[in-house]
């Protein structure tokens, strides 16, 4: 299994991010919350990782605190819930208020996430309710664009389809977000707590 992953950030297009480890590239899918604290390519980073196995497929996933790695692999354990909702989850609720969502059953929370319907968050909440109380799993925080010249605008409406948001809604988020001179994980950071508004 492999733990963790440091060295230089080859390319960044959310959620995907390449790390360059002594000539050899790791592939990771990260959650938005882990990309809006990344450096800029070129730059050191180390990230925590869980290499998910798939029959067609190995998936590494980056996580800048241990416990956003924890909550993502409870959450792949619960009924329904992949790799890629947990990603979800991750990238538009903090791992805070996921647990809060859950303690307080606010099922009407967790289905502003893509891909979490009615029947999917009452399993979230059921499931994990037990497990947020194990110390294993966090109850609270701790502590390359897709083409040459590709504006912050179309990164961010590509990382919000990734995550799982329709054509439409991904644009209506980013106009929401409204004029101004945005980075890309700006953009990003705004539409999704827009969308969890």
């Amino acid at each position: 299994m492999i733990g963790s992953v440091r060295g230089r950030i080859a390319s960044k297009t959310p959620p995907q991010l390449m790390v360059d480890v002594g000539g050899i590239g790791y592939e990771l899918e990260a959650p938005m919350s882990t990309f809006f604290h990344l450096p800029g390519v070129g730059e050191e980073v180390m990230l925590l990782t869980h290499l998910v196995v798939r029959e067609d497929a190995h998936v590494l996933y980056g996580f800048a605190t241990e416990s956003e790695r924890r909550l993502f692999r409870s959450l792949i354990k619960v009924s329904g819930v992949g790799p890629k909702i947990a990603l979800a989850l991750l990238s538009g609720i903090s791992v805070e208020a996921f647990s809060r969502c859950v303690m307080n059953e606010d099922i009407t929370a967790l289905t502003k996430v893509p891909g979490i319907g009615r029947k999917t968050a009452e399993r979230l909440i059921v499931e994990m309710r037990d497990r947020l109380k194990d110390p294993e799993v966090p109850s609270s925080v701790g502590t390359v664009p897709v083409t040459a010249g590709a504006s912050p605008e179309t990164e961010a409406y590509g990382a919000l389809i990734a995550l799982g948001y329709r054509p439409a809604e991904a644009t209506r988020l980013l106009k929401a977000v409204g004029p101004g001179t945005h980075s890309t994980e700006e953009l990003i950071r705004r539409a999704l707590q827009g969308a969890s508004s």
